[in-house]
């Protein structure tokens, strides 16, 4: 009986498994386990799947049993697997304001990173300092989302409202009218005299060194328009006094007048225009434009619901219309804590009232206060302010309020990342924490504070409201939008950039240097070949490029994990090229072409790089782009060049064999003239085929430039009695004076060749004593 009930449940077994894989990756189940013990044996061969299931079971047992080690006995089985250490990978870290060190960066949303940026206060052009800042958080911002691959939303701000701003429209309004009214030269005269009583008055008054200079500068221009006028008053010259006292006019005129100016829209053309030009300046500079763009003026009534939960939350109080920040009762509060950012600034008067605005800071104003270190969330407007209704009166926001109302509207109750320039950290952004944190009543409205270094002109600082600044249309049109960006990622972020001549010229050396490697591994991609012929054995050079080329983009990778590093990162990729470049040239040498697929790699991994950091546009993919179309130029020229460039080949090889001197000048004309002028770089190499390159038009006349006056530089160290011995190819035999008497072929050289000889000869000469002369007198 017992036997029928194995080979019942043998069969049952065999139709189950019939049905079932148990083999690739199977394990066995409890199941598995309790049918495998009843069985007394393996099955026969008639139950084919009962008899596999068996010797499978089997095998695991054995593979996991150290009970039966005879039963492995001539078997081979997988020997054991076990994983790479491997090496731990470099994480972000950013230097954080707060700590005033590098943290390892956490996003609190996941992979999402919220970021909001100040923006700036559009009341005049924007300079060089603007650029310091929008261009390095745009590279941090690209670096974010294009290398390490997060989701950014970035917000940043109009500064619409503000004292400075009030100011300034009041002023230019009452000059404006002050001009239509066409005032006589008399009148004018008189006026500037009496507008240069106060003036003189604030100029002694003025201790800042930065300001006095502003004004002593100012003060000696109006002196010097005044001058001819010493006498009488004429027209003329009364328009050069009118435009150089302009400032201090408009200052006299705001004293008498600008109290009456009371329409809200005069205040709004000024932000307006400046905000538009602004803008225009961003895209010049390839800055990408904010996710969300967030005007003062557009969010007045979220402000003012923003400071009355502040005063309800116990952290506000009302004074005479306006609402004051109470810092000693937040200071003082569990689990908050005043001036995080620079703590040691706290009493700072001259930084709190910069902070307050000039309109803001007169006696009976700094008198509302219950602390000298309270700061105002809402300003009761004055005759001559704009205003806007509120629990508290007409008035305005005040200038730390605005952001904080904002950037919560937007990204609620706290941030990954603010960003702004380093002279924003006192006041500014830590009256933006405290008053954030008192409304949402948190300790974390900013995880991480980003400031970006100060920008000096040739070591000086540089001020807007000290009118001493480059505006960026002043920079662009010195220098390209991508110079200025590689002349930003050669220096720290968050360290002072000085904008000069070595600086910038220091950028485009860079830009040259990388760009002639681009055109360089363009030129042998177009090297005719098939497809498999781009495959090449590799010998030992490619395989040690190819293990510097991988050292390197971990070299990069671990620059921009270190605080986003791009000035060690672009030291990397510079060293990568000039390997690049020695490996070319040795191939060049040997007369071989380089491997194109692995300088292609290499060339396309770089060229990522340089979009990644906003230096190239588009998506080129290799180097730079050149002209309007990019590529598209690049890819509709070639083709003509390369009928061009085979043709000329053609000729001159020919015109050497026939000896004609004639052709193969016309033919280095078309090298060194005609084609630099259409924007093309010629090259012509002994041996091997002719290279052509697509080059800016302007760098390539004043390569032409450089070539002749170096040239002549040479060509005058040399006496005339040597200067023809070295054309053996050309002449045989010379008189005493090196002039030469026959040809390469022994023949006397004709009367009228000799005539032409003596020319070059006798200016020849005329160099060389002009070359003795500079060196005697010292040059």
């Amino acid at each position: 009986m017992a036997g029928q009930e194995d080979v019942r449940r043998l069969e049952a077994l065999n139709e189950y498994l019939c049905s079932r894989s148990y083999l690739a990756g199977y394990a066995p189940s409890r199941a598995d386990e309790e049918a495998f013990a009843l069985l007394r044996g393996p099955p026969d061969r008639r139950h084919a799947h009962a008899l596999r299931w068996y010797k499978h079971i089997a095998a695991l047992q054995t593979q996991t049993s150290s009970q039966a080690p005879d039963a492995t006995k001539g078997k081979r089985l997988q020997p054991h697997w076990s994983p790479p250490d491997g090496t731990e990978q470099p994480k972000l870290r950013l230097y954080n304001s707060l700590t005033r060190t590098k943290e390892v960066f956490i996003p609190q949303h996941s992979n999402r990173v919220l970021w909001y940026c100040c923006g700036p206060t559009v009341y005049d052009a924007s300079h060089m300092g603007h650029a310091r800042s929008y261009i390095s958080f745009d590279i941090l911002r690209r670096i974010l989302m294009d290398y390490f691959k997060y989701d950014v939303f970035y917000c940043m701000n109009i500064t619409d409202i503000d004292d400075k701003i009030i100011k300034r429209a009041r002023q230019t309004h009452l000059l404006e009218q002050y001009r239509a009214k066409k005032p006589s030269a008399t009148q004018i005269l008189q006026d500037v005299l009496s507008a240069r009583e106060p003036f003189k008055a604030k100029l002694a008054e003025t201790t800042d060194p930065d300001k006095k200079q502003m004004f002593e500068r100012l003060d000696t221009a109006v002196t010097t328009a005044l001058t001819p006028l010493q006498g009488a008053a004429q027209s003329g010259t009364v328009d050069v006094l009118l435009e150089e006292a302009k400032d201090l006019l408009a200052e006299w005129l705001d004293s008498q007048f600008g109290s009456q100016v009371t329409e809200n829209s005069i205040f709004s053309l000024l932000p307006k225009y400046w905000e538009g030009e602004f803008h225009k300046d961003m895209d010049a500079l390839n800055v990408l434009p904010p996710d969300v763009l967030t005007r003062v003026s557009e969010y007045v009534p979220e402000i003012v619901e923003f400071v009355k939960k502040i005063v309800n939350n116990g952290y506000g109080y009302e004074s005479n219309g306006s609402v004051y920040f109470d810092t000693v009762k937040f200071d003082t509060s569990s689990g908050h804590a005043y001036a995080k950012l620079v703590p040691e600034a706290v009493g700072d008067q001259k930084a709190l009232q910069e902070g307050e605005g000039d309109l803001s800071i007169s006696a009976d104003r700094l008198s509302e206060k219950r602390s000298q270190n309270d700061f105002a969330l809402w300003k009761a407007s004055k005759p001559g302010e704009p205003s806007w209704e509120s629990p508290w009166g007409k008035g305005r926001p005040g200038w730390h309020i605005e952001c904080s109302a904002m950037a919560g509207s937007i990204l609620g109750s706290s941030m990954d990342i603010h960003g702004g320039g380093f002279d924003l950290r006192f006041p500014h952004h830590d009256n933006e924490l405290a008053q954030s944190e008192a409304y949402f009543e948190n300790d974390h409205w900013v995880r991480y504070f980003l400031h970006t270094g100060h920008l000096t002109i040739a070591g000086c600082k540089m001020s807007k409201s000290l009118k001493n600044f480059i505006t960026i249309k002043d920079a662009l049109a010195r220098h390209t939008a991508r110079q200025l960006r590689l002349a930003f990622l050669m220096h720290s972020w968050k360290d002072t950039l000085d904008y000069s001549i070595n600086t910038m010229e220091s950028a485009i050396q860079y830009e040259k240097f990388m760009n002639e490697f681009f055109l360089n591994v363009k030129d042998i991609l177009r090297t005719p070949t098939d497809f498999t012929g781009q495959f090449e054995k590799w010998a030992v050079e490619e395989v040690e490029l190819n293990k510097s080329f991988y050292e390197k983009k971990e070299a990069v990778h671990e620059a921009l994990c270190d605080n986003i590093d791009t000035r060690s990162a672009l030291e990397e990729m510079r060293t990568l090229v000039g390997q690049s470049n020695s490996y070319m040239a040795t191939r060049k040498a040997a007369k071989l072409l380089p491997n194109r697929v692995l300088l292609q790699s290499i060339a396309r991994y770089l060229t990522h790089m340089f979009q990644t950091f906003g230096a190239i546009e588009g998506t080129e993919p290799i180097g730079f782009p050149v002209g309007t179309n990019g590529q598209n130029l690049e890819s509709t020229v070639m083709p003509y060049l390369n009928v061009l460039a085979d043709f000329r080949e053609g000729v001159r090889k020919i015109a050497r064999e026939q000896k004609v001197t004639e052709v193969l000048q016309l033919c280095d004309t078309v090298r060194d003239d005609v084609l630099p002028e259409l924007g093309v770089r010629m090259e012509d190499h002994e041996g091997l085929r002719t290279v052509l390159k697509l080059v800016d038009r302007e760098t390539l006349l004043k390569e032409r430039e450089e070539k002749k006056m170096m040239a002549k530089q040479a060509k005058m160290k040399v006496p005339p009695s040597e200067m023809f011995r070295s054309e053996t190819e050309k002449y045989s035999s010379f008189d005493d004076t090196g002039f030469p008497t026959r040809d390469a072929e022994g023949k006397e050289i004709s009367k009228g060749q000799a005539k032409k000889l003596r020319k070059l000869y006798e200016a020849q000469e005329k160099l060389y004593n002009e070359y003795l002369q500079s060196n005697q007198n010292g040059s």
